[in-house]
């Protein structure tokens, strides 16, 4: 086949692929913060959760001295408990404490990372949210060097334990990547957060679209400080690109709360994303 004859079979299947990908359903699950709950590391956020009519909870794993609080075997039994009294699973994890030992340069960040997969392991989660904001945000090509170096140590344990190390920053998808080539590891991936990129002033639609359902572990969804539909955010077409790339995962609400009622405010955000996805669906 000439040049000419593959660039048109390739046109030609992309535009097969992209007419597939916009019949796809939505398929993955809304879920909450428990931080957004203002119940971070307590059991009670996996009751006002399902109270609310969320399908799963993000839960800290707290900020401890030694250990984690999480790592403490009786408290990991309390959530799991309270989970299964529930019948709402815990999502997955953020690994909170990095907002003081920061990853990019703290060697304690690095121990705190290894001993979370033990715990995502035991409470049964498959997602461990690394945050790199306010002094541990990702600025230079140096961090990010630094940083894939230290997860590329980490990433066996994670992978033997079937974990996935998430990146949630302020960076653009491509450093995101550079960051996770550097690991060498499938268990380090990008945790897009729509709200964190579009602030950075991302094009977040086309970074969905170009990191695609396997390189994305999970997904935040907000526009504060406002209602989700409210903002700058065109939440239709994030949905529909997620719909697009296949993504069947967690996307969990970090939104904040304008009325100060987390049950009211958390309620109206999870209506309003359901009913895009029912609409995208084709269901009134």
């Amino acid at each position: 086949m000439g040049v000419a004859g593959a660039a048109s079979a390739a046109f030609l299947t992309r535009e097969n692929l992209l007419a597939y990908a916009a019949g796809k359903n939505t398929k993955f699950k809304i879920g909450v913060t428990d931080w957004n709950l203002r119940q971070e590391a307590k059991t009670d956020s996996i009751a006002l959760a399902k109270k609310i009519g969320f399908e799963g909870v993000q839960v800290s794993l707290g900020v401890g001295t030694e250990k984690l609080p999480l790592g403490d075997p009786a408290m990991q039994k309390a959530f799991l408990d309270e989970s299964k009294r529930a019948g709402l699973p815990i999502a997955s994890v953020c690994l909170n404490i990095l907002h003081k030992n920061i990853l990019k340069s703290d060697p304690l960040g690095q121990r705190w990372v290894a001993d979370s997969i033990p715990i995502a392991q035991k409470l049964g989660v498959k997602v461990i949210l690394l945050p790199f904001f306010g002094r541990g945000a990702l600025k230079t090509t140096a961090e990010m060097d630094y940083v894939g170096d230290a997860l590329r140590e980490i990433a066996p344990a994670a992978e033997k334990a079937r974990v996935i190390l998430g990146l949630e920053d302020t960076i653009s998808a491509r450093d995101n990547v550079r960051i996770m080539e550097r690991a060498k590891s499938p268990a380090v991936l990008t945790y897009y957060d729509v709200g964190n990129s579009t602030k950075e002033g991302f094009d977040i639609i086309e970074e969905i679209r170009w990191l695609g359902r396997e390189r994305i572990c999970e997904v935040h969804l907000k526009d504060n400080p406002h209602f989700l539909g409210q903002g700058k955010i065109n939440f239709p077409a994030v949905v529909d690109a997620l719909a697009d790339i296949g993504f069947d995962k967690w996307a969990q609400l970090e939104t904040d709360t304008p009325t100060k009622s987390v049950e009211n405010d958390m309620r109206t955000n999870l209506k309003f994303i359901r009913d895009v996805m029912a609409k995208r669906n084709g269901r009134s």
